[in-house]
């Protein structure tokens, strides 16, 4: 079984989020269950400039992107058993960041062509084409309309899976002739079309053979119209094919009893050098030096997705409660200003770190008693994954992948590994994070939570297998 990942970033080259993670994740755990998986991104100017040196030059040739031929070049790279391909064009890849540029549209249309036309070149035949969000969408329609019928294409089956249905690549409908040569058409009959644009996204749903999301909850919420971006009639009408498959975390690279970015590693028998870690933060981070004071964390991305509105609504009030708040990250302006306003005023119980640090996120999670994730949405998560893995009790709302992942605690059966609520309220939230609290005092009760967090598998072996499920499926 032959598969080609397709997807606008992979860890360990270049990553912005989720995304990079799982593609940077999910093919080493592949090709551990016999799965023939190669990966293809583009090569961007960022890229981790020690792997650039390592990067073997192919061939090159021109890709038509509409009436221009562009060069393209073709770099090969094993890692860790895994080949990968990085498609080059410095016009459109050698940038300051990723993403977030007028020509978006061109330039992922031109990076899905090459992908097609990289296999003829290089003589390679997958089996199955995954492609990986908005900017690998139009790739099953270039397939189905143009390549099909070429005997050396014809058989491809194609997955197309949905990491945020709320970024959909959605661009002027002039891009169909101008970018790709296709008939307007496509437009007309709403097979590609959008809210009167060309939606890359929409266009990868309606022409992939099946569909796959990030967690079993998120693949039931974005059938409805609350979380649907306006594409949930499609998705009920593709219900069948469509697979909810949680993602996993790395256990090589979230692992307390060997991470080397922590102060000491601990596993779940010896919580003492767990405290080791939140005593030694507490002093990098000029906090009140206090081992029976919780520490609660937030690493995030600062927008109103990840919750921040109703944890700006609580801030005053959750210090007000003998507790330390370490906060990490960056976002939007407001929510940074908030968190930098907390810190200056309660200087010696908050922590605003305003950027991102891997290292320092290692210590967090190492540090902390509770991890704070109450998302408006939430397609999977990673966050309440590692938290749960360094034994940091995770506090998150109900939704997509945190629903599937964090199991209420319950004082009478007392099994669970975290605490949740349903209702976007920061009330409904502060008093979960109250009952938390009360726990915390109970020794017993919370190394209890503890171990059952850290015993919980959000391994990549159990989404492999269910990826290679769905795969077989195919065939």
């Amino acid at each position: 079984m032959k598969v080609l990942l397709v997807a606008s970033e992979a860890d360990p080259f270049i990553k912005t989020g989720g995304l990079g993670d799982v593609i940077g994740a999910l093919p080493k755990y592949l090709k551990k269950i016999n799965v023939d998986v190669r990966v293809v991104i583009p090569k961007y100017s960022t890229i981790k400039s020690d792997l650039v040196k390592k990067l073997n030059f192919i061939k090159y040739f021109y890709v038509p992107v509409g009436w221009r031929n562009k060069y393209c070049g073709i770099f090969e790279y094993e890692y860790e058993r895994v080949i990968y391909y990085l498609i080059d064009n410095e016009y459109y890849f050698s940038r300051d960041n990723i993403y977030g540029y007028y020509d978006d549209g061109e330039r992922f249309a031109f990076f899905d062509r090459a992908v097609l036309n990289m296999l003829w070149q290089i003589n390679y035949k997958p089996d199955i084409i995954h492609c990986n969000d908005w900017q690998t969408g139009m790739i099953p329609v270039l397939y189905k309309i143009e390549y099909k019928q070429d005997g050396f294409y014809s058989g491809i089956k194609f997955v197309y899976s949905v990491h945020n249905l709320l970024f959909q690549g959605n661009f002027d409908k002039n891009v169909l002739g101008e970018l790709f040569n296709l008939d307007k058409i496509l437009c007309e009959n709403g097979s590609v079309e959008l809210n009167g644009a060309v939606s890359f996204m929409k266009s990868g749903i309606n022409y992939s053979d099946k569909i796959s999301t990030v967690s079993r909850s998120y693949a039931f919420e974005i059938q409805s119209p609350e979380y649907g971006e306006n594409l949930d009639g499609l998705l009920r009408s593709r219900s069948s094919d469509l697979w909810g498959i949680l993602n996993g975390i790395d256990y090589n690279i979230y692992n307390p009893e060997k991470d080397n970015m922590i102060f000491r590693n601990y596993d779940k028998n010896n919580l003492r050098n767990k405290m080791i870690n939140k005593l030694k933060l507490q002093k990098d981070l000029n906090l009140n030096i206090d081992e029976n004071v919780p520490m609660l964390a937030i690493i995030s991305r600062f927008t109103p997705q990840k919750g921040m509105d109703i944890i700006e609504n609580i801030g005053e009030r959750l210090v007000s409660k003998h507790v330390q708040l370490v906060i990490l990250g960056t976002g939007y302006g407001e929510y940074e200003d908030y968190f930098r306003y907390l810190a200056s005023k309660y200087p010696r119980t908050v922590s605003s770190s305003i950027y991102f640090d891997d290292v320092l996120a290692h210590k967090i999670y190492a540090a902390s008693d509770m991890f704070l994730m109450p998302s408006l949405f939430e397609p999977c998560g990673l966050g309440q994954m590692i938290a749960l893995r360094y034994g940091s009790i995770p506090i998150v709302r109900e939704t997509g992948g945190l629903k599937d992942t964090i199991i209420p605690y319950n004082k009478y059966t007392m099994k669970g590994n975290g605490f949740s609520f349903s209702k976007f309220n920061a009330d409904d939230f502060l008093h979960v994070i109250d009952n938390a609290l009360e726990y915390f005092r109970e020794e017993e009760i919370w190394k209890n939570i503890i171990k059952q967090g850290m015993e919980t598998d959000n391994s990549w072996s159990n989404s492999a297998e269910l990826y290679k499920s769905l795969y077989k499926s195919m065939l």
